[in-house]
């Protein structure tokens, strides 16, 4: 791992990783996708947000697929780059910036998605035992509702909890960038935000009218 910079002078690449992370998070792989599949403006399909499960609205499952896998990418790319160069703590600053990158994509007028697929990428990298626990939650609980949304909302309690629990428990992470602790912090984060952002979400499921995966 690359030596530890002092904070004295770490804000300047802080402020870079967070940049460049949020270039990279901006990219808008769904809609440039269904464009250039022919699909039409991504923006006006179903929710009209950019992301994997309504890239599934167009009917493509391996546009949704390749979505699904270069939003998390972007995540995982941004925080790997820089923990290889400058550690841990300018590898989650750089995450964090794909994160809002793709929520806030300069590129769209700052209108972006819901965050989810960066931020399971975000988490894989960082710390793959709560990145998996994270996509398995929300793999359970799609099988078990077939609700997008509500499998994000779970999947986002519960990785904080569980990053917190296995760092307690001395569990290891081999092969991890981001220590328990830290990643716990992160993942706090990232689920206060994806929480906020399905907040009309929340609201359509406390009335039972939020669609099912695969439908309008």
């Amino acid at each position: 791992m690359p030596d530890p910079i002092s904070w004295a002078f770490a804000w300047p690449y802080l402020l870079l990783a967070l940049a460049a992370g949020y270039l990279l998070g901006s990219i808008p792989f769904g809609l440039a996708l269904t464009r250039l599949a022919g699909k039409g403006d991504l923006r006006r399909i179903g929710s009209g947000n950019i992301g994997a499960t309504n890239v599934l609205r167009t009917g493509s499952k391996g546009l949704a697929l390749a979505t699904l896998l270069l939003d998390g990418g972007k995540g995982a790319a941004a925080l790997l780059i820089a923990y290889n160069l400058y550690g841990p703590d300018i590898a989650v600053t750089a995450g964090v910036g794909a994160f809002l990158g793709h929520l806030f994509p300069v590129w769209l007028k700052f209108r972006g998605g819901k965050g989810v697929a960066t931020a399971l990428g975000i988490l894989l990298a960082g710390c793959w035992p709560v990145g998996a626990l994270a996509c398995l939650t929300w793999l359970a609980t799609a099988l078990i509702s077939r609700l997008s949304s509500l499998s994000a909302l779970v999947a986002f309690l519960a990785a904080p909890i569980g990053a917190k629990v296995l760092g307690w428990a001395g569990a290891s992470a081999q092969g991890s960038s981001i220590p328990y602790h830290q990643i716990a912090e992160v993942a706090g984060l990232l689920a206060v935000i994806i929480w906020i952002r399905h907040a009309a979400n929340i609201r359509r499921l406390l009335r039972g009218e939020e669609p099912k995966i695969g439908t309008a």
